[in-house]
């Protein structure tokens, strides 16, 4: 089993969970707004360790970004598996080509 397998069904495991014995399950208790704050937190914190060029700072910082990816993405009733199918959906694909496809598709705004 691949790491963000395991990391994905602990969550999946935690849902349930005392929000007082888990940590998963106290940051789920609190809904999907929290879940995505708290994202948005730690995918600040990688990114100045990435300015600061800290490999091994970047490296904690990445895996708090992708723990709590999960959670958010657990609070918000998505399931990693259809997170993945979807990079599947685009490999091959350049991410230009990608850019541009979704534009298009996008109803435009009358309003403008």
């Amino acid at each position: 089993m691949h790491a963000l397998d395991a990391l994905w069904n602990t969550i999946v495991a935690r849902r349930d969970a005392d929000p007082n014995e888990s940590w998963t399950a106290k940051l789920l208790d609190r809904g999907p707004a929290k879940c995505a704050e708290k994202f948005g937190e730690e995918a600040i914190e990688a990114i100045i360790e990435a300015a600061r060029g800290d490999r091994e700072a970047l490296t904690r910082e990445g895996a708090d970004v992708l723990y709590h990816f999960c959670v958010m993405l657990a609070a918000g009733g998505v399931d990693l598996a259809d997170v993945l199918a979807e990079l599947g959906r685009r490999q091959g694909q350049s991410g230009l080509e990608e850019r541009s496809a979704r534009a298009t598709a996008q109803p435009t705004d009358p309003a403008g």
